[in-house]
Formats: structure tokens, C-alpha cells, sequence
């Protein structure tokens, strides 16, 4: 036996027992026949043909792919190195899971047999997204679908309920980046998905324009004051108002970077295939969509993200009919925030062993990582009440203090939720991780902050919401700059679908942060032996991030009613808004932000400035300097941690090798973001 094929028998005899060669031999039959195999979009065209729900159960990678290369067929490929090698694994994962259509998947050698089979297994099942209930009884429609004869296996009826397998919505299989506010858009553009041509045909034509370099686009922005730099109509087609940047002098530097790597370098095709978009470009994409009034704002720390750019503010006027809502605007983590709670605790008390014991006892009672499973029990029921009442579902079930509601966004409850707008996939994926951080740059810290969102459920909201706001588009002939500004009109049926189930999944943010806090509070009282109320762990304020809300403005001296979509920005109104609780109406809204690993972060309140120039919006935290893909090929998982534990912080992690991705060096100053927006006038450091 040659060193390969003992190492495929070890690992069969680890996962299904050495004395069985003829289920090796089997194996590796099925291993073989996934090597190389190519689909044509023909082959693609005829089976999509007999599933007209397969778009409807498509992934977000496919979505992404989907507007960007119309009719292209790739394969799924691994990358042999390991900070690609995450990635694309995933990447092929998804698209494993569309109907009757296998991609090949060229495997690292060393990869385990044990992940192969996984992926058959998968692959295996009866499709997701068949329309009609399965009928295991029907031998003769069996066979034509599934020809090859499965000896010794006995067959289990499967309920309707049941038809999309557990593994299918397993979090490491489905979405690695669901906890983020995006997804990066160097892992959008590996996935691939066909196209029926009556589709083609239907869809808005996207404006061209032609490559300019990069002086000439330059021409477009002009400095307004030291921090703010305005770019003029005609950056891009059809803007309608002007893009706001909100930015100094060295944070410039880092967009115009952006901007010099995607212009006269690269072809005509390259650019117009990219995935990438600068986000100067992406603010100016958003000053283009209708209904949109004053500007389209980005805050300093602004980075390019899906659609939108991360540090996007826009506002839409409700009384415009063509007025539009866009998934982009809010992000994939519906109403990722922050809340803060105080303690009594002084610095002597927390002494290195003390941090450590503490450190340990959040990670055990938090859930955390990619996939992480809630920590808290929520039934059916549970989550259709908890969707729509938000945080007043968590106080009833003994999950927070009566007083936490009031210090919380909008008192904790989105009053436009509707649960029967959430579709039961994203329900499931929800119904799992109530009470978990989840992963990406999510974490709890001392004294407490708290960042996370929505989880899958909002992930699965957006996804579907952007499936359908394609056909929108095409019906309503909404012409957009960016495929992935994908939108519905705000008094449309998709439209107002979309806003029901994203203030839905807000609430189930607002559920999930409370639950994060019990469980913390509970971590705290058992390292220092007291009551969490001894400790005077008390809420200061909850903000959310990436949302939409339906808000009331001043524009051009007329009271207007918005829609304001803030992704990556957080909402700053000033002292005596009537949306205030009584005890922060002399100061101003608390706007909690968030720095990164081993730097400061800061409590600012809004301004009646702020109020007036941006809709009451500020930034959100130190924003992205390097991509992921970039922290992970440039950066040691090992020196970050070393670094962290000189600097007297604790950490703990579900995945050691992912702290580069959230190193200090990844992000922007935040010290300089704060001193940006404080100069601006839009928020003010406490």
C-alpha cells in the first residue's frame, strides 16, 4: 500500500472502522468522481429550469457573484494557502448546496477525509429548495432522481419540516462572515451562480462610464472645511445629491488610496468585473439612488463595504413614491450595536488573577465563534414573541431588569416588526444563537461593553430581501449604479416586507444583547461572590448600527419624515430630543464606540449640530485600515496575543488565528476618528 492510500485507510478506520474495505472502496469511488467535473451554463440552464425556487435558497456568495458576472460558470477551488484556505472552503460549502449541480473541488492533499464526505453528505440530501414536500414512497420518482442504489441503508421518512437537513444549516458550513456588518468583497467574488436568460433580459440596465484617471476624479472632490470633503455630481451617473465625507487629513489619504488602485491601472474589463468598489465611489452610489435628500454621508471611519459603504448615512423622504429601502443601506447584522454597563468595581479590585478568572468565566458563559449555539432556550413561540416585542420579551422572561428597556434605542422594540415577515430558515438559524457573541469583531470586555447583532437570522433576512428586491427592480425599472444597491420602493410590497422583518431581527438584537448581558452578569456574580445588583451593574445605553429607521428631519426648512439608513454609523441625537429617556435629556444621546484590541474606547454624546448636518449620525468605531484577507497574510496570531498579554489584557477567543483579522494595526486611529468628529461638531467625547 503506497503512503496516499495508507493515509485514506487511517482515516476510514478513525471515522467508519478498518475492517470494512468495501466501504473504502466505496469512498473512494465517491471522492474520485468529484476530482474534475465541469458544468456548462447549458447543463446549469436545464436543471435550474425544473427548480424554479432555487434562486429563492441561493447564498449570499451567489447573490454577490450573481450581479456581477451574469452567465459565467467557475469551479470551486481551495486555495493551497492557509489564509485562503478558510475562505474558499466555505465558499465551496455553499455552493455545494445548490440543487442537482456539482462543482469540482480541488482539495488540499492534506485536507481530512472526513471533511470530503461531509461535503457528499450534503450534497446527498434532498434538495433545499424543492417546492413539493418529499415523498420517500414514490419509489419510481426515487430512482430517476437519485440513480445510484444505496445497499444496506434503510430509508427515513422524512417530514416536511425536516426536509432541509441540520448540517445545512450549520453556521461553519453556511456563513463564516454573518457576523459581520458585510461581506468582504474578495469573498463574494469567488462564488458563481447561472442566470436564466428571460432574467437577463429584465433587469435594469447599469449606466457605464467611462475609466478616468486618477486627477480626473479627482476634480470631483473639493475640500468644503478641514473636515469635510464634498464630491460633486458626475463622479458617477445619475447622482441626485452630493456625497459628504467626513474626514482628515490622514484618514484621506487612506480613501484616495482606494481610489488610485481602481482607476487608470487596471483595464477596462478588470475594472469593470471588480468586485471592489472604493468607497468614495460607494458613497456616491448612494447619492444616485431616488428619493435619497440633502447627501449621501460617510463618517470617518469609513470603509468600503457591500452596496452601501461601512459609515454610510442616507436618508429617503416617505412621501416620495418612488422612495426606496435597500438592504445595503442597513447591512447583513441587523442592528449590530453596542451597549455598556457599569460596575462598581475599581481597578485594584481586578488584579491580574482576578482579570484572568474573569476573562475565563464570560467565555464559559458566553457563547462565542463562528456556528456558536445560544446560551440562552427559546422555543417557537419564544421567538415569535421576542421578534416583535423585543426586549420587553426578555424582561417577562427574567433576561433583563425592567430598567434596561428605557436605556435602550428606540426603549428595545422596533413598533414595525412582524414575525410572519421572517422566513422560517432565518427563524431556525435564530432560534439557536439567542445569547451568543457569535464571531468576527464581537466581543464583551470589562467594565462591560457589549458588540454584537442579530446573528444568522439577520444574515438570512438580508439575504432573502435581496433575492426578492431583484425582481422589485426589474418590475418597478429601478436603474442603479451598483448591483449591490439592490432595492424596493418604500410603499412597495417588497419593500415594506423588507422593513417588517429588519426591525424583526433589530428586536431579536435587542433580545440577543440583553441575553448577553444576564449571562454576564451572572459570570461577574460568580467571580466576586456577590448579587449583579450589589455590583451595581446597571445599563448606561444600547445604539445600533446598522438599522433604518423611520425618523423626523429638518430639509431645507420643511419637517420631513425619513427613512434614515445608518450602516456602520451610530444614531447621536442632542440634549431634549423627545426620543430620549428623561435621564439623558440635558446631555444628549450616550454614543457608545466601540476601539480595537489594546486601544481605547469612548462614550461621545450628539449635538444639535450633528442634528442638522447629518440626520443626528456619527461614526461607529475605528473602521477597517486593512481588509481581513490582508490582516490574516500580514499579520502573527502569535505576536498579536503576546502584545495583548504585555499590555495587561485577557483575551479569549474560539479562534486564535482570527485575532490578526481584529489587531490594532487592522483598523484606522480611533483616537483620530473621535477627534474628527468632535472637530466636525457631529458628536462630542464625554
Amino acid at each position: 500500500m503506497n503512503e496516499e492510500d495508507a493515509d485514506e485507510s487511517s482515516a476510514h478506520e478513525l471515522h467508519h472502522g478498518a475492517n470494512n474495505p468495501h466501504r473504502v472502496r466505496k469512498f473512494r469511488k465517491r471522492v474520485k468522481k468529484t476530482e474534475v467535473k465541469k458544468v456548462t451554463v447549458d447543463d446549469e440552464q436545464k436543471q435550474l429550469n425544473g427548480d424554479q425556487s432555487a434562486l429563492e435558497e441561493e447564498s449570499i456568495f451567489q447573490v454577490n457573484r450573481q450581479r456581477l458576472s451574469r452567465g459565467k460558470v467557475g469551479v470551486g477551488h481551495a486555495d493551497e494557502t492557509k489564509a485562503q484556505s478558510r475562505q474558499d472552503t466555505n465558499v465551496e460549502e455553499i455552493v455545494d448546496e445548490m440543487p442537482n449541480l456539482v462543482l469540482s473541488a480541488n482539495k488540499d492533499p492534506a485536507e481530512s477525509m472526513e471533511d470530503v464526505e461531509k461535503n457528499h453528505r450534503i450534497r446527498d440530501t434532498e434538495s433545499i429548495s424543492n417546492s413539493e414536500p418529499i415523498n420517500h414512497n414514490d419509489t419510481a420518482d426515487t430512482k430517476k432522481k437519485n440513480p445510484r442504489k444505496r445497499r444496506g441503508r434503510k430509508k427515513k421518512h422524512i417530514t416536511p419540516e425536516e426536509q432541509i437537513p441540520e448540517a445545512e444549516y450549520d453556521d461553519a458550513v453556511h456563513d463564516p462572515n454573518e457576523d459581520e456588518d458585510d461581506y468582504p468583497p474578495d469573498i463574494a467574488s469567488h462564488s458563481v451562480t447561472p442566470v436564466k436568460n428571460e432574467d437577463i433580459e429584465k433587469e435594469p440596465t447599469k449606466p457605464q462610464a467611462s475609466i478616468r484617471s486618477l486627477m480626473e476624479e479627482l476634480t470631483f472632490l473639493k475640500r468644503i472645511s478641514s473636515t469635510k470633503y464634498r464630491v460633486h455630481k458626475g463622479f458617477v451617473p445619475n447622482m441626485k445629491v452630493s456625497a459628504d465625507i467626513i474626514v482628515n487629513d490622514d484618514l484621506e489619504n487612506l480613501l484616495i488610496q482606494e481610489l488610485r488602485d481602481t482607476c487608470s491601472c487596471c483595464d477596462t474589463k478588470t475594472h469593470q468585473d471588480s468586485s471592489f468598489i472604493p468607497a468614495l465611489r460607494q458613497a456616491a452610489n448612494v447619492a444616485a439612488l431616488p428619493g435619497i435628500v440633502k447627501a449621501s454621508f460617510a463618517m470617518p471611519d469609513v470603509h468600503s463595504g457591500y452596496g452601501f459603504c461601512i459609515g454610510n448615512v442616507a436618508a429617503f423622504d416617505m412621501d416620495d413614491k418612488d422612495a426606496i429601502i435597500s438592504p445595503g443601506g442597513v447591512g447583513f447584522d441587523i442592528n449590530c450595536g453596542v451597549r455598556l454597563i457599569r460596575t462598581n468595581l475599581t481597578e485594584k479590585d481586578v488584579d491580574e488573577k482576578v482579570r484572568e478568572e474573569l476573562a475565563e468565566a464570560l467565555y464559559r458563559n458566553i457563547p462565542c465563534g463562528v456556528g456558536s449555539g445560544g446560551g440562552i432556550p427559546c422555543t417557537n413561540d419564544d421567538l415569535d414573541k421576542l421578534l416583535e416585542t423585543g426586549v420587553d420579551w426578555a424582561i417577562e422572561n427574567g433576561f433583563a431588569w425592567k430598567e434596561d428597556k428605557i436605556h435602550c434605542e428606540e426603549n428595545g422594540k422596533m413598533s414595525l416588526a412582524d414575525s410572519s415577515c421572517v422566513s422560517a430558515r432565518a427563524k431556525k438559524r435564530g432560534r439557536k444563537q439567542l445569547g451568543s457573541l457569535g464571531a468576527g469583531n464581537h466581543y464583551a470586555e470589562v467594565c462591560i461593553m457589549i458588540h454584537t447583532g442579530s446573528r444568522g437570522l439577520g444574515h438570512q433576512v438580508a439575504t432573502e430581501a435581496l433575492i426578492e428586491m431583484d425582481k422589485a427592480m426589474a418590475r418597478d425599472k429601478i436603474e442603479l449604479n451598483d448591483r449591490q444597491l439592490s432595492c424596493a420602493r418604500i410603499s412597495s410590497r417588497e419593500g415594506k416586507a423588507y422593513l417588517a422583518a429588519m426591525s424583526a431581527a433589530a428586536n431579536f438584537a435587542w433580545v440577543n444583547r440583553s441575553c448577553i448581558t444576564y449571562l454576564a452578569r451572572k459570570a461577574f456574580s460568580e467571580v466576586f461572590k456577590r448579587d449583579p445588583d450589589d455590583l451595581d451593574m446597571h445599563l448606561i445605553y444600547d445604539v445600533c448600527h446598522n438599522i433604518a429607521k423611520v425618523e423626523k428631519h429638518v430639509v431645507d426648512g420643511e419637517e420631513k419624515t425619513l427613512l434614515v439608513h445608518r450602516k456602520g454609523s451610530t444614531r447621536a441625537f442632542p440634549p431634549h430630543h423627545p426620543s430620549l429617556p428623561d435621564d439623558y435629556k440635558s446631555i444628549g444621546q450616550p454614543v457608545l464606540i466601540g476601539g480595537t484590541m489594546g486601544t481605547c474606547s469612548y462614550v461621545l454624546v450628539g449635538t444639535d449640530r450633528g442634528m442638522k448636518e447629518t440626520f443626528g449620525s456619527t461614526c461607529h468605531g475605528a473602521g477597517r485600515a486593512l481588509s481581513r484577507n490582508q490582516s490574516r497574510k500580514k499579520l502573527n496570531h502569535e505576536e498579536v496575543l503576546d502584545k495583548l498579554k504585555e499590555n495587561g489584557i485577557s483575551i479569549r477567543v474560539a479562534s486564535p488565528k482570527l485575532v490578526t483579522e481584529e489587531a490594532p494595526e487592522s483598523y484606522k486611529d480611533v483616537c483620530e476618528v473621535i477627534e474628527t468628529c468632535e472637530e466636525a461638531g457631529i458628536s462630542q467625547k464625554v
